[in-house]
């Protein structure tokens, strides 16, 4: 390998410590790091292992420039984040109007883990809930789940660079608690939703959720989206465009659980969150949006996540239909170009 990613990453990390936007990602930290609103996931005895004070925040530009603080490489699980991603590989492998016919788009109000179907079309609403999650896993093709977990690690290595692990031990946990999952996908079976490979599906969807990622990964996964589908600093592409916006439209109306419509009016950035404590967020054309923080509200987000998402929002103009010009030009504090904005 030549020197050109070593001198890329220099110049990041160079560019990162004198932009005037580092220094606001660190007012944001120390403003939310003592929030403890919240409580860590405990339904899986591994999950509830994590630190309530882990916190970190990553941006990542379009262009590939990076922006951290606090515990970005902090490795944890993917959980719920991953159906945006799996749903974008079903896209690839079968169409729009294919999966379509599978998994509905519209968001509901239920519990992301509610047992229900459309009453009019037997689909799954959506695919940011964990039976339309299931019905998306069960496309993904492949001879068997070798295969089919070798697909999925591969199309995440696009997203983020590097390769991943999945986290076996909960992983064995998802599976053995899995129950409600399984439930799902036997009503979806009834209904020709699913196909007849119901356990290897759910081993291939319980793998998926037991991914470990970090603030970073979930950050370059967002500007990836956010570039159009190509990576923004391998220059891989990880998803057809023509999917793009499939994924971040569905991410932007479901993909913040039952908060989603609360999310919209107020950040305004497509997004999804896990109970792993993470949340990935798109600003098309702009940057993607990585955070960590394990307490979880009352409806599965990250407290920190939201809050450090809303002021990013609130701060640059980021909210997808913003027409009012932003007090602060985030080029600008990105490229540190104007000091009277700083």
């Amino acid at each position: 390998m030549d020197n050109s990613g070593n001198l890329f990453s220099l110049a990041n990390s160079i560019h990162a410590v004198t932009s005037p936007f580092r220094n606001y990602l660190n007012e944001l930290y120390e403003k939310y790091r003592s929030l403890n609103d919240g409580a860590v996931a405990d339904y899986i005895p591994e999950l509830a292992l994590a630190q309530p004070e882990w916190f970190g925040i990553c941006v990542i530009t379009s262009n590939g420039k990076i922006f951290e603080v606090g515990d970005c490489d902090k490795p944890f699980t993917i959980q719920s984040i991953s159906k945006a991603f799996v749903y974008g590989l079903a896209l690839e492998d079968h169409g729009r109007e294919y999966v379509n016919g599978k998994v509905s788009v519209e968001p509901t109000g239920e519990a992301f883990n509610s047992i229900i179907l459309d009453e009019k079309t037997n689909r799954p609403y959506n695919p940011m809930v964990n039976a339309g999650a299931i019905a998306t896993t069960d496309l993904i093709k492949g001879a068997n789940t070798t295969e089919r977990l070798k697909r999925l690690l591969e199309m995440f290595k696009r997203y983020t660079g590097r390769d991943h692990q999945i986290n076996v031990p909960i992983f064995l946990s998802e599976k053995a608690t899995g129950h409600r999952n399984r439930a799902m996908a036997y009503l979806m079976l009834n209904f020709g939703m699913v196909s007849e490979r119901i356990d290897e599906t759910l081993d291939l969807y319980f793998q998926q959720c037991s991914l470990l990622v970090t603030a970073k990964d979930l950050a370059m996964m967002g500007a990836t989206l956010a570039n159009g589908g190509i990576n923004p600093v391998t220059r891989e592409k990880a998803i057809d465009e023509h999917y793009v916006q499939d994924v971040i439209s569905v991410m932007l109306t479901c993909g913040m659980y039952d908060y989603s419509g609360e999310w919209v009016y107020r950040v305004g950035m497509p997004a999804k969150s896990g109970v792993g404590g993470g949340i990935t967020a798109v600003v098309p054309s702009k940057l993607g949006v990585g955070t960590f923080s394990p307490l979880l509200d009352a409806k599965g987000n990250s407290t920190r996540g939201i809050k450090v998402c809303e002021d990013l929002s609130q701060d640059f103009g980021l909210h997808l239909f913003n027409v009012a010009k932003s007090e602060r030009d985030l080029q600008a504090w990105i490229d540190g170009t104007n000091e009277d904005e700083w």
